[in-house]
């Protein structure tokens, strides 16, 4: 065999060889890609909750005599003064002496509810005032920015509820004076022949929750009549796990979603009740839960149609920035202490670790380790390891 011959044996030797290499070798292992972006990132958790009205207003019989009917509906407005009910005392009452002597004592203390109601409303408007003065001085520095957004959302936050409570103050003290004009118009009426007719009249401006009694039927002194309310003053209970519970603090925004309406609506957390209590899971799981309390921060006239103990989800945002680095928190594995990425480099996965920062529900930040742009695998297990040959789907 000449050389020419001898070489191209040992040509087709080699071909052959690098022919079966190829054939036997394992084929490559597909994977789901990502792109590593910027983007908006933020840190939340969502959990059931019901709306709630902070105050509320019970119409009671003042005394034991005939209510007369009542004509209003569930859902229908009041007017703060406006006569909700009218009742005859009973003749007989009237009379005996002990409940005499009881009415009029029950007159004096409703004057001096009276009068400390009035002092209360006093504090609260003087209150409103000062919250109102202090949240205009920081809209004006903050236009300037010498205060931070977080301290004008405090401010806002105080005004608002001040501005509710100097509300429920006043509303406070027209149904004490209403109580004492009752006891009195009851008193006056001693010895004469039947008993003229109380009106009870409502102390707020809103809507009647619940009606209790309807019909022209006798009553007891103290029996509930009337519930009223003022849609305007909601706010949302929510029930939250203690370890998230935590991580909250008074001022921070939040969303209600899936509320039966269009967009979310914002919300501000406002109280975190100190105490804890047990709770039993869908699944039968004890878990220590603690309530928490937000405002509703957008316009009334878009969840005008909420009302009283309505189920919403709120998704709590503990934490967001707005231009970071991130990729899939599922593409992140543990590795010695570590956090560690496969990039895809030439059809092949290269281990990369990288340095995190804010971990969300689907996204974590990467502070070093990894550029905008650069392909990373989705979703690595236990056939990924440093150099494994990957096809990556688009």
């Amino acid at each position: 065999m000449n050389l020419k011959s001898r070489i191209a044996v040992i040509a087709g030797v080699i071909l052959a060889v690098i022919g079966i290499a190829f054939a036997l070798r394992s084929p490559p292992v597909r994977v789901d890609a990502a792109t590593v972006k910027r983007g908006s990132l933020a840190l939340s958790f969502e959990e059931q909750g019901k709306t709630e009205l902070r105050h509320r207003y019970m119409i009671a019989a003042p005394t034991a005599g005939t209510l007369q009917r009542i004509t209003l509906e569930q859902g229908d407005a009041v007017h703060a003064g406006e006569i909700v009910a009218r009742m005859t005392p009973s003749h007989a009452a009237l009379l005996d002496p002990a409940t005499r002597r009881s009415t009029a004592a029950q007159l004096a203390a409703a004057s001096a509810e009276v009068d400390s109601a009035g002092s209360r409303l006093a504090a609260a408007a003087a209150a409103d005032k000062l919250a109102a003065t202090n949240l205009a001085r920081l809209q004006r520095l903050h236009a300037t920015g010498a205060v931070s957004s977080a301290d004008l959302d405090a401010a806002r936050s105080n005004a608002d509820s001040a501005h509710a409570a100097h509300r429920a103050a006043a509303a406070d003290r027209l149904a004490a004076e209403q109580r004492r004009t009752a006891l009195a118009a009851l008193l006056g009426q001693q010895g004469k022949g039947g008993g003229q007719a109380v009106a009870l009249r409502s102390p707020i401006d809103g809507v009647v929750l619940h009606r209790y009694q309807q019909s022209a039927v006798p009553v007891v002194a103290g029996q509930q009549l009337l519930e009223l309310g003022d849609t305007h003053d909601l706010d949302i209970e929510v029930d939250t796990l203690s370890q998230d519970a935590v991580k909250l603090r008074p001022g921070m925004a939040a969303k209600v979603i899936r509320w039966g309406g269009g967009a979310p609506l914002d919300a501000r957390v406002w109280r975190i009740e100190p105490g804890g209590f047990t709770k039993i899971s869908a699944l039968g799981v004890e878990e220590q839960r603690t309530r928490v309390r937000l405002d509703i921060l957008s316009p009334f006239e878009r969840w005008q149609h909420l009302g009283d103990g309505f189920r919403v989800e709120v998704r709590f945002l503990l934490a967001e920035k707005a231009d970071v680095l991130q990729v899939p928190s599922s593409a992140l594995f543990r590795e010695n202490g570590r956090y560690g990425v496969y990039r895809i480099v030439s059809g092949r996965a290269r281990r990369a670790y990288v340095r995190t920062g804010l971990h969300g529900a689907l996204d974590t930040e990467i502070v070093a380790g990894l550029k905008p742009g650069e392909r990373v695998i989705a979703h690595p297990d236990d056939r990924i390891s440093d150099g494994v040959r990957v096809s990556a789907s688009p």
